[in-house]
């Protein structure tokens, strides 16, 4: 998910609107759940609540038409709850806004930026009850499935050692043990097969050609649209106005450069897209001034990556860095430690990769990090 705490710029990513760092927020006022809003020809604005700290996703209905007439192709679905429940319910009944018919509405596919609750939660109910396709990409979509299997399990031996080489205490661990498992619990079962969307592949939804524009980082594999035709970008996660989406490694793949990826990602979305876009994110409003946003997100990381060179001096633990990287104290509790947790790996990992620093394991079994 996103993450609305301090990111490695040291600083809460806000950007007020019409603010200092070049962004501009056309669109006013975000609907209220169960309700939609045009902001470009065919594009619905969609607001759905969620159960956390960030308390909101957006989600975009595309005017759509296929051989069964006209309907709506959704992007993001929002998360399991009672709450997105209702608010599906009113949005597709008869005289919601996306009624195509006395019945009420029609969609025609089911979109997914990416595999996190928030954005694949409801798609299994809405494939199963509109009776339409799921489009992912296959690492997203595996990814997912990987995840939701481990619902109910007891956390892995491999887990553990991998946050206490991390340097966590036993009461940290005793609340990882509690709280694993639970990502299933915000999703729909998915559906058993998907519809594959590849890096590069134009769609036509509703008459207009949608370019998928592959990042990552955040994900493995996520999956940005965009519409020329309309200036419109749908950047899910990828590119978010107001606050940095975590870059994180996980215990399945310990040695991962995550943060090489985002930074890779930014560069190509830099080269490839237009500055004029309409850029529709996840979390927050629509906006414009998309490059003056990649080049803020790329230089917070960059000044992250200094304060960290500077403390790795001596050799540290991933849990002693948290402070040259984020601006509040993090606890032991929670899941802050372990987005905290993961987005330091991200940036220790990103180091080793480039050579500059080293890691050791002390006599304790814990991975300390110095630079060469």
């Amino acid at each position: 998910m996103s993450r609305a705490v301090p990111t490695p710029d040291g600083r809460p990513d806000t950007a007020p609107s019409d603010g200092p760092y070049g962004l501009s927020y056309p669109c006013g006022e975000p609907p209220a759940p169960g309700e939609a809003r045009e902001v470009a020809p065919g594009v619905l604005w969609i607001r759905m609540p969620l159960p956390f700290a960030l308390n909101h996703i957006n989600l975009w209905a595309l005017a759509d038409e296929d051989e069964q007439g006209p309907g709506w192709a959704i992007v993001d679905t929002g998360t399991k709850t009672p709450e997105a429940l209702a608010a599906w319910r009113q949005l597709t009944g008869p005289d919601g806004p996306l009624a195509t018919s006395a019945q009420g509405a029609r969609l025609t596919r089911i979109f997914v930026t990416h595999m996190h609750p928030d954005h694949v939660g409801m798609a299994g109910w809405l494939t199963r009850k509109f009776q339409c396709r799921l489009w992912m990409t296959r690492l997203e979509y595996l990814t997912c499935r990987t995840l939701a299997a481990d619902t109910g399990r007891e956390a892995p031996d491999e887990a553990i050692r991998f946050y206490r080489h991390c340097g966590w205490p036993e009461e940290a661990l005793d609340v990882y043990r509690a709280r694993f498992g639970g990502f299933g619990k915000f999703l729909h079962a998915l559906p058993d097969s998907f519809r594959r969307l590849s890096d590069n592949e134009v769609l036509s939804i509703g008459g207009r050609r949608w370019r998928v524009v592959v990042g990552r980082g955040h994900s493995p594999e996520h999956a940005c649209l965009v519409c020329d035709e309309s200036g419109v970008m749908i950047s899910g996660d990828q590119v978010l106005p107001r606050i940095s989406s975590n870059v994180s490694v996980f215990p399945t793949e310990p040695d991962a450069d995550p943060l090489g990826d985002w930074i890779a990602s930014i560069e190509k979305l830099r080269a490839e897209l237009g500055d004029d876009l309409l850029v529709l994110p996840a979390h927050g409003e629509p906006f414009r001034g998309l490059h003056a946003r990649l080049d803020r997100l790329a230089g917070g990381h960059e000044r992250g990556l200094d304060r960290l060179r500077r403390s790795l001096a001596e050799p540290k633990r991933a849990i002693d860095v948290f402070g040259a990287l984020f601006a509040r104290p993090i606890d032991n509790q929670g899941e802050l430690l372990g987005m905290a947790t993961g987005e330091s790996l991200a940036h220790l990992n990103h180091l080793l990769a480039r050579g500059e620093a080293v890691k050791q394991t002390d006599a304790d079994g814990v991975w300390r990090y110095r630079m060469k």
